[in-house]
């Protein structure tokens, strides 16, 4: 086949006909959880040819080739029955480990809260047999899983679901360019959502490897912890077709549980790249495992206060961050104080409204930052739109090439990056002019005239600002009218 499209599409209008699933977000986790299995079993099959005595971590009858492969196999009230009490509970109850048994542990991980929402048993066949139609042993098939994976992640938005792991392919590249993670080094997302970061990482390791030995580097090089299991489940499911045989480092849990005092030397990575959740609030608690002078509920200062910590001496980072951290007071003060004194935050790109349209409009920052200096200045960047486009829609996303400007302009971090120069998207400021603004990180652009905006909500708050000033200075007159009246009287 040449397109996927056609098949997943298809496969969502089957199940729009079943009585058991409600919404685009079931049908997502249905198709994601049979996406899973089927793709799981052709990477066995490669394992069988190229593996001695390959042994698979699920029971025989349950893998997919046994129960599903089969266009004429089961179906109806036979197939349902499978599913539900013999397919869901082994795979649910697997024996595993991440040392002795790391795939079945991957599939035990993926089914803990996967649930088959379906309650034909006919139109599951039916599911089956189209997902059937699709090779994942061919590489041009393999390939389009990327375009798939898009689609998914797209029907997410529609569904409302997409907001906190959803990362645009532009800007998840360009991060991963700009940090350059190099081969032998670990690579973090600490809020992995659906592996968009860690695929890029992937992909951009993969033009290193040059022996099986590489590959194995590789392998161990990747971690991630994802809290929900639908993108935990797409994030799995997305390595694995991207050559991550044991996906057992991405795990399902909430990261910042963990209290920051118990990460190890072992827990420290060379890189992390990451979009964490912004504007969400923590359950009561999870605060407490933060020193205190930087105690807070608000999510993506958490993670900052996390990354700063988990990052090695000379290790990498860059993240997603909202306009409200960069000027935010109180704790994210503190926060950002010690970040601009352990690490040299030495970049901030800004983002125009709509990168992350249509679920959010909030304004963001590409943060980049290295451990162990001191910040003595940050650049900053501003992202123009390009010609003749006003906003970002989900038809017209942004693109990777809209970043060439900034990869031109970016430099060497191992000359410090001398080479930048102002211009009118780009400025430096000073480490002291920051802490005069009490470490304000919103600073305008100097180059940039002002424009007129032409949004009635902002022209209706000018009109209003404009009002209120007028009758002020009404009111001043008047009051010096009537004193120069009295004093006349007088």
């Amino acid at each position: 086949m040449s397109n996927l499209s056609p098949v997943i599409k298809s496969i969502q209008d089957i199940m729009r006909q079943d009585s058991g699933v409600d919404g685009d977000a079931q049908r997502i986790s249905q198709l994601t959880w049979l996406l899973f299995l089927k793709v799981f079993d052709s990477l066995e099959e490669e394992l069988e040819l190229t593996r001695d005595a390959y042994k698979s971590p699920i029971p025989e009858s349950m893998r997919w080739r046994n129960w599903a492969a089969n266009p004429e196999g089961m179906t109806g009230d036979e197939l349902q029955d499978f599913v539900n009490t013999e397919l869901f509970v082994t795979l649910k109850n697997l024996a595993a480990d991440p040392v002795r048994n790391p795939r079945g542990y991957v599939v035990r991980g993926v089914f803990e809260d996967a649930y088959n929402y379906m309650k034909s048993g006919q139109l599951l066949r039916q599911v089956i047999n189209k997902l059937n139609t699709i090779d994942f042993n061919r590489q041009s098939e393999r390939h389009q899983f990327n375009d798939l994976y898009e689609k998914i992640l797209k029907d997410l938005q529609s569904a409302g679901n997409a907001g906190e792991f959803y990362t645009p392919r532009a800007v998840t590249q360009f991060m991963v360019d700009m940090v350059n993670p190099r081969l032998g080094e670990t690579v973090l997302d600490p809020a992995t959502g659906t592996g968009g970061f860690l695929v890029c990482a992937i992909e951009h390791l993969r033009k290193q490897v040059q022996s099986t030995e590489d590959d194995t580097v590789l392998q161990q090089s990747i971690r991630g912890v994802e809290k929900k299991p639908l993108p935990h489940m797409l994030c799995v499911t997305n390595l694995l077709l991207h050559g991550v045989e044991v996906p057992s480092s991405v795990v399902r849990d909430n990261t910042l549980r963990r209290p920051l005092r118990e990460f190890t030397q072992a827990d420290r990575v060379d890189v992390v790249l990451t979009n964490p959740p912004f504007g969400g609030i923590e359950e009561p608690g999870i605060e407490q495992g933060f020193p205190g002078d930087v105690r807070t509920k608000e999510t993506a200062d958490l993670f900052l206060v996390l990354i700063k910590h988990i990052l090695k001496v000379n290790g990498r980072a860059a993240l997603v961050l909202p306009d409200g951290t960069l000027f935010g007071e109180g704790v994210k003060t503190r926060i950002k104080e010690q970040l601009l004194t352990e690490c040299n935050l030495h970049t901030i790109v800004r983002l125009p409204n709509g990168v992350f349209a249509p679920y959010t409009g909030i304004k963001t920052n590409l943060l980049f930052f290295t451990k162990g200096q001191p910040t003595q200045h940050v650049w900053y960047y501003e992202h123009p739109y390009p010609e003749g486009v006003k906003s970002y829609n989900k038809t017209k996303p942004i693109r990777i090439e809209e970043f060439d400007a900034e990869k031109a302009w970016w430099g060497s971090a191992a000359d410090g990056f001398a080479t930048r120069v102002e211009n009118e998207r780009a400025w430096r400021v000073g480490i002291d002019q920051i802490k005069a603004a009490n470490y304000n990180l919103d600073q305008k652009n100097p180059h940039a005239v002002d424009a007129v905006s032409h949004d009635p909500e902002v022209l209706l708050a000018d009109y209003a600002k404009l009002q209120a000033e007028a009758q002020a200075l009404r009111d001043q007159l008047k009051a010096i009218l009537a004193e120069s009246l009295s004093g006349a009287r007088a």
